[in-house]
């Protein structure tokens, strides 16, 4: 598992709440960044993201977490916990792909999607994309997009909708891939659920220098579109933020003046740029 990429949710106040909230419910669950702006969880050491960023954006199900079970008493434990505010999109059933399965939708909008095994997963938890609206039916396209952007990745399967199983046939009703050792999965779905990709939910990838950073956003803004502080759109409006560590180890140090000179630099650029945020730090 790599811990440099993994999911990032918008919250309006309400993430360090929110973070509590998932402690309680899942099994080696703890908060490991609290900060006003960004709380950090890990569920069984894999990290996710939530950012105290107003009321501008909200989470919705193009990105919901398969969260990979190893028991009933686990799923259902999950499932009666999250549904309790939120709202269920599958019942917890019996279902071809899985014997115990729900997908639910919790009080804060992360939809998750609740799964017994029967094996090992690789991941505790995956995001699974889904390509709706204008989007639906470039799955696979988008598949070798993401496998050709990065590094080290494979695609590992593909489940095809048949004529009569609720969707288009040929679009993907579930795929997993592999980007740089981190599982992804996606899928296609023509219903209209009135949801696109936006910056509610996006994937955040921790670059280790300037030339990795410059890679990923090059690749991604070629057919999207830059934003602001590190965030980008790719060619179908899903949001990534490409942050080099060195931006967080310059914005989270003890040295409080130094580190407001490196976030203010920070908050003007597009794609962050390593040496401008250090000079704004030393020179501070």
């Amino acid at each position: 598992m790599n811990n440099n990429i993994f999911p990032c949710f918008w919250f309006n106040q309400n993430g360090a709440e929110a973070a509590e909230f998932y402690t309680s419910v899942f099994r080696n669950c703890q908060i490991t960044v609290n900060t006003p702006m960004v709380i950090n969880i890990e569920i069984e050491g894999q990290k996710l993201m939530f950012l105290n960023a107003g009321p501008m954006f909200k989470p919705n199900l193009t990105l919901s977490l398969m969260m990979m079970c190893d028991s009933a008493g686990e799923v259902e434990s999950y499932y009666h916990r999250l549904a309790e505010k939120g709202k269920v999109m599958m019942e917890l059933d019996a279902y071809p792909w899985s014997e115990k399965y729900a997908w639910v939708e919790d009080q804060y909008g992360i939809s998750w999607q609740l799964y017994l095994g029967t094996e090992k997963a690789k991941q505790k938890f995956s995001p699974v994309m889904m390509f709706t609206g204008k989007n639906a039916g470039k799955c696979k396209e988008a598949l070798s997009y993401y496998t050709t952007i990065f590094p080290d990745s494979e695609i590992e399967g593909v489940m095809e909708y048949e004529e009569g199983q609720g969707d288009v046939a040929g679009n993907v009703a579930h795929s997993q891939f592999i980007i740089n050792d981190y599982v992804m999965m996606a899928m296609d779905s023509s219903h209209d659920h009135k949801a696109q990709f936006t910056e509610g939910t996006s994937m955040t990838i921790m670059t280790k220098d300037q030339d990795e950073t410059d890679y990923y956003w090059n690749e991604f803004t070629k057919e999207g579109e830059e934003s602001m502080c590190g965030w980008l759109k790719d060619k179908y409006g899903f949001s990534w933020q490409i942050v080099p560590h060195r931006l967080i180890e310059l914005t989270n140090t003890h040295e409080v003046e130094k580190a407001q000179k490196a976030f203010g630099a920070m908050m003007k650029m597009k794609k962050i740029i390593i040496k401008d945020i250090e000079d704004a730090y030393y020179n501070s």
